[in-house]
């Protein structure tokens, strides 16, 4: 079972939930995921490894992030507490990949619960219903066990991710 415990290096300001991501995965759990995932990018390993959007060590793609570089400026811990809340850079992040469909019910439900109760609620949301192993958007079925789908995310936006993987081939 997951035990993960609110860690706001863990939060993205922008509202992903960085342990269901596919490089976190891998850097943290499955490194043969990391590995694939390097052939594919081609990129070395160390410039895919991650350890959180606000940690130390951040994927080459998230190292130019203009949400992180935007709530730094202005002293922010998440974009949903910007007046400017949701910027246009925000809106085409959000649009851009299935991952994010969930950007402002993420953004919504910080700022109403805080980023701790919002955490609890994501490992449940990414965590696989019969082993708890905490899964990507991408992961249909649980890299872990094999069940399907691998979450309730994944459930509730099999579709949208089946129609932008059938897109990338």
């Amino acid at each position: 079972m997951t035990t993960l415990q609110p860690d706001k290096s863990l939060a993205a300001v922008c509202g992903l939930f960085c342990p269901a991501c596919t490089f976190y995965i891998g850097s943290t759990a499955d490194p043969d995921r990391l590995k694939r995932l390097a052939e594919r990018s081609q990129h070395p390993l160390e410039e895919i490894e991650c350890h959180g959007c606000r940690s130390d060590k951040v994927t080459y793609y998230c190292r130019t992030c203009k949400m992180v570089k935007c709530t730094a400026e202005k002293g922010l811990d998440f974009c949903g507490e910007c007046a400017d809340y949701p910027c246009v850079d925000l809106q085409e992040f959000q649009a851009a990949w299935p991952h994010r469909l969930e950007l402002w019910a993420a953004q919504a439900r910080i700022q109403e619960a805080g980023y701790e109760q919002w955490f609890a609620e994501m490992v449940e949301h990414y965590a696989c219903p019969h082993c708890h192993t905490l899964n990507s958007a991408y992961d249909l079925a649980c890299w872990n066990c094999g069940a399907s789908p691998g979450s309730a995310y994944v459930a509730r936006h099999k579709e949208a991710i089946l129609a932008f993987l059938a897109g990338r081939k």
